[in-house]
């Protein structure tokens, strides 16, 4: 059993959800390069190695967090496909452009109600290390309206609410 960030900085993704989140993704797993962002714990990032992702990144700045996801991948023996950054999502992409990182499943978790997802994505669509093929998922609370979106640089290819929240698929326009 995973480890989780002690108080109420993180919400872990509940275990219903993040079986219903793999069953969709699960065809891409094998072989690809998983990015977690906004990573609290680490279970969706661990989740998504331990189905054979060959590598995962893992973004978290919250200090309680970062030490919860280090043990959580020595707990499953998981930290040698693992990359783990502590710092600011916006900084750790511009970080991983300059290295040349490159991703096949983005996963995007931030706070409900922070405001993160329109700079997370616009920065995930000019650095070059997302492209049209990789599969973007963002977790949201279900009344959060993301119009945003519609204006932006992806589109939405699926959508798939829960109780209190919703993932949305999406994808980089052309």
């Amino acid at each position: 059993m995973l480890k989780s960030s002690p108080g109420f900085d993180t919400r872990p993704t509940l275990d219903k959800i993040k079986e219903t989140l793999f069953n969709i993704l699960q065809p891409d797993i094998p072989g690809s390069r998983f990015l977690d962002l906004f990573s609290g714990s680490g279970s969706i990032g661990i989740e998504a190695l331990s189905r054979g992702a060959s590598q995962c990144v893992f973004v978290e700045n919250n200090r309680k967090a970062l030490q919860c996801i280090l043990d959580n991948l020595e707990h499953t023996h998981l930290e040698e496909d693992a990359v783990v950054i502590g710092k600011s999502v916006l900084g750790a992409i511009s970080e991983l452009a300059l290295r040349k990182f490159a991703f096949d499943i983005v996963y995007i978790d931030p706070p409900y109600q922070a405001g993160y997802e329109q700079e997370t994505l616009r920065a995930l669509a000019q650095t070059g290390i997302i492209s049209p093929e990789t599969q973007v998922v963002l977790e949201t609370d279900l009344r959060n309206q993301l119009d945003f979106i519609e204006e932006s640089d992806f589109l939405i290819v699926r959508e798939k609410n829960y109780k209190t929240n919703k993932h949305l698929f999406l994808r980089l326009k052309g």
